[in-house]
């Protein structure tokens, strides 16, 4: 089982960056998928989750500064972030729940297989 996060880097406050998630050793399907943010001394936290059938839930649904999507046929999920901001900064994991819906990506001990994530920092 496979997962590897890509594409962060240091950027300035308002820029965007494109996250991917590729996948592989599992049946890709039949997850839900998450990306995480687990920011400096913090715990990790779901910022965004997709279902199986393409559903999404983001941890702050006002703000809309990211949209995460997936494409089944590559195996992949993506994070599209924008208007970055410092406290955006962190390392940003994907995360795979089987089976499970929506309602559990914002608990840390559903989850079944995790990457090893990817850093963005965002400078002020």
């Amino acid at each position: 089982v496979q997962l590897v996060e890509s594409g962060g880097g240091l950027v300035q406050t308002g820029a965007s960056l494109n996250l991917t998630c590729t996948t592989s050793g599992f049946s890709f399907t039949a997850y839900t998928i998450s990306w995480l943010l687990q920011g400096p001394g913090m715990d990790r936290e779901a910022v965004a989750c997709i279902d199986r059938r393409g559903a999404s839930d983001y941890s702050d649904p006002k703000e809309r500064r990211f949209v995460i999507s997936r494409d089944n046929a590559k195996n992949t999920v993506y994070l599209q972030m924008t208007d970055l901001k410092p406290e955006d900064t962190g390392v940003y994991l994907c995360g795979a729940l089987y089976m499970r819906g929506l309602e559990y990506a914002f608990g840390e001990e559903w989850y079944d297989h995790w990457g090893q994530g990817t850093q963005v920092t965002v400078s002020s």
